[in-house]
């Protein structure tokens, strides 16, 4: 798995998938104008790649690759700091947005397997001391849109369209898919 996300990996192994983790050194810095499901799509494929890469023995080397945002208007990455946790937590609140999260798989038999999944996602309105209590948690930091949904932060969320893996930060049923049709 290209990815140190410690959500990822618990998500994997709940699956009963046997892995190694090791971290892809990409510059993650969107494309101007670029469409925000090409963009972490590109990300999983070059996080996949870069680690493949790595090997000299890949003829049985299978490597995952994911990335996730948060879109509400704009893309949402993990915030720097409180502030922007914040700020971030600001512009969700009262509103339904999107978390996309590209996944790719990069083998040696196969032409890589990229592909998206997208969940659309109801946050409830937030005061500002609502929004400070939760930032203060410290649970925004390292999650893009700066919540987590199995966290603290579910009591914001009264509900989502789409798969909820995929806001953990891995859609598990198109992983095991994708997976399962290298095996054909």
């Amino acid at each position: 798995m290209a990815s140190a996300s410690p959500r990822r990996k618990d998500l994997l192994e709940q699956i009963g998938l046997t892995f190694e983790v090791e971290t892809a050194d990409i510059d993650e810095t969107p494309h101007l104008a670029e469409d925000p499901t090409a963009y972490v799509k590109r990300l999983a494929e070059h996080k996949a790649a870069a680690v493949f890469a790595r090997h000299a023995n890949r003829s049985r080397l299978v490597v995952l690759g994911a990335d996730t945002t948060v879109v509400c208007g704009q893309i949402l990455g993990k915030p720097v700091d409180e502030a922007d946790a914040a700020r971030m937590l600001r512009l969700l609140a009262g509103t339904t947005h999107q978390v996309i999260t590209g996944v790719a798989i990069v083998t040696a038999s196969a032409p890589p397997m990229v592909a998206a999944e997208v969940t659309e996602v109801e946050f409830s309105s937030m005061t500002d001391a609502q929004i400070a209590a939760y930032v203060s948690t410290g649970e925004p930091m390292g999650k893009a849109g700066a919540y987590a949904i199995q966290g603290r932060a579910a009591k914001f969320i009264p509900r989502i369209s789409g798969d909820y893996f995929n806001v953990v930060g891995l859609p598990l049923a198109r992983v095991a898919a994708m997976l399962a049709e290298l095996q054909r």
